[in-house]
């Protein structure tokens, strides 16, 4: 555990915490509640949110195995089909008003196991929270190819047209009636206002009228991937193309590693209201350049031209020295997104250095600071009651209505406390309106160690100013 923590804060990451669905439950909710949870442990990693790649496992372990130079980057390639062969989307203008642009591809001859069919719909739940901004941008959908025929119509349509059997669903439903369905559904209602007051709702159909999906709400049940699908129909729609772009090439380059022929995704042509025609995934490698001078003043180091692009290859960014010697190449892959200007690669070669291995110097520039006389205060006061024999506690700004009220038998009323809209967990429902219910907890967590126990906290309160 202490060497993956350590290889995460190495490779920019941070291991939030080790844990298991019985110890989150149990937190959350109570002993009780947490009984016959799993007891399988979870790493809970933070990754930063410019990296798409990096949101499931196969992404995350294909970027740690670069970084430690076990492989190298795989190359992605894109397969276009014979004339008349390749998957057709085609978009209609009526589509303009409500969700004008989509992309499609296609992942051949896959081989789906139950932990990558699961970590295949994770990935599109986290893409959907994040760059997709709650489907808002982009909304996936992934089907299975040999249930279907193509070519693919992208339209929009008044709802009372649209009639079809949702996902796991038993019957068919008219648009309206999948809306009012999902209107309690805990994880679905949270898109419904996307298209609910439009005049028409987005719909893709196959050839033969088979509804594929109703975007962004939900997709039909009838090509619903399995772990015995063998051919994968993507397609993404939305109301920003570069993000759909982003989206779909992040879906590809990250599963393709299961295809018969790994790293190779079938491109889909997509055909627009105008007649114009475009192959989608673009799956875009191109070359940027950076002086290995600009790198080192920028971070701080001294480092050689060859092993700047050494610590950028294990980066992902396959990088060599040009020029004489004062030009490094850098390849960005379809999987970086995120690197939009030379500073973001430079943050990587900072990354692969190592923050913890650049030397600190003192800056050039004279400044004097000073504290504010509130903190100076705390300060002494701090000190003081340490030599005093006290020991400081530092606790949460955050508690349960029940600390600040009822267990101090105060109304919550009379506390002018704050309140948090949407508190993850009882213990942090609101801002905490005095330092004794955090003492009298930490009292209460240590009541193995010998007294006496002299605790003391300085720190700020919440109220609400009337």
């Amino acid at each position: 555990d202490e060497e993956f923590d350590e290889l995460c804060f190495e490779f920019g990451l941070e291991l939030d915490e080790i844990t298991s669905e019985k110890d989150i439950i149990s937190k959350e909710k109570g002993e009780e509640k947490a009984k016959g949870a799993s007891d399988v442990v979870l790493y809970k990693i933070d990754v930063p949110a410019n990296r798409y790649d990096l949101l499931c496992l196969e992404g995350l372990v294909r970027g740690l195995q670069v970084f430690k130079e076990r492989i190298n980057l795989p190359r992605f390639e894109k397969i276009i089909p014979a004339e008349g062969e390749g998957q057709r989307l085609i978009i209609t203008d009526q589509t303009a008003q409500i969700r004008p642009h989509a992309v499609a591809a296609v992942l051949r001859n896959i081989t789906f196991t139950k932990d990558r069919y699961d970590s295949f719909i994770d990935l599109q739940e986290k893409l959907h929270q994040n760059i997709c901004r709650r489907r808002a941008l982009v909304a996936i959908g992934t089907h299975d190819l040999d249930t279907i025929t193509g070519p693919f119509t992208f339209t929009a349509k008044p709802p009372s047209e649209i009639k079809f059997k949702p996902l796991n669903q038993s019957q068919e439903y008219t648009a309206p009636q999948i809306m009012d369905l999902y209107r309690t559904d805990s994880h679905l209602r949270h898109y419904l206002h996307l298209i609910e007051n439009k005049p028409r709702y987005p719909v893709i159909y196959d050839s033969n009228g088979v509804v594929l999906s109703m975007p962004p709400i939900i997709n039909g049940d009838h090509t619903k991937i399995s772990l015995n699908t063998r051919n994968v129909f993507i397609e993404c729609t939305g109301t920003d193309i570069t993000k759909a772009k982003i989206v779909l090439d992040i879906i590809v380059t990250t599963f393709s590693e299961y295809c018969e022929k790994p790293f190779t995704v079938e491109a889909a042509e997509v055909v627009y209201p105008n007649g114009k025609t475009h192959m989608y995934p673009e799956l875009p490698y191109r070359t940027e350049k950076v002086k290995p001078e600009y790198i080192n003043k920028k971070i701080g180091i001294s480092e050689t031209p060859s092993s700047l692009a050494k610590l950028l290859t294990r980066m992902c960014l396959k990088s060599h020295v040009t020029g004489n010697g004062n030009q490094i190449e850098i390849e960005i892959p379809p999987t970086r997104a995120d690197i939009i200007h030379a500073c973001d690669i430079v943050e990587d070669a900072a990354i692969a250095y190592g923050y913890n291995n650049i030397q600190m110097v003192i800056p050039k520039t004279y400044t004097i600071a000073n504290q504010l006389p509130l903190n100076k205060l705390a300060e002494l006061l701090r000190l003081d009651l340490a030599a005093a024999g006290f020991t400081e506690a530092l606790t949460f700004a955050l508690c349960s209505q029940e600390d600040i009220a009822d267990k101090l038998g105060m109304d919550i009323s009379a506390t002018n406390a704050v309140r948090i809209a949407n508190p993850k967990t009882a213990e942090f429902q609101v801002a905490r309106t005095t330092l004794l219910p955090g003492l009298l907890k930490t009292i209460a967590a240590n009541r193995k160690m010998p007294l006496p126990l002299k605790l003391f906290e300085i720190s700020d309160i919440v109220v609400k100013d009337p």
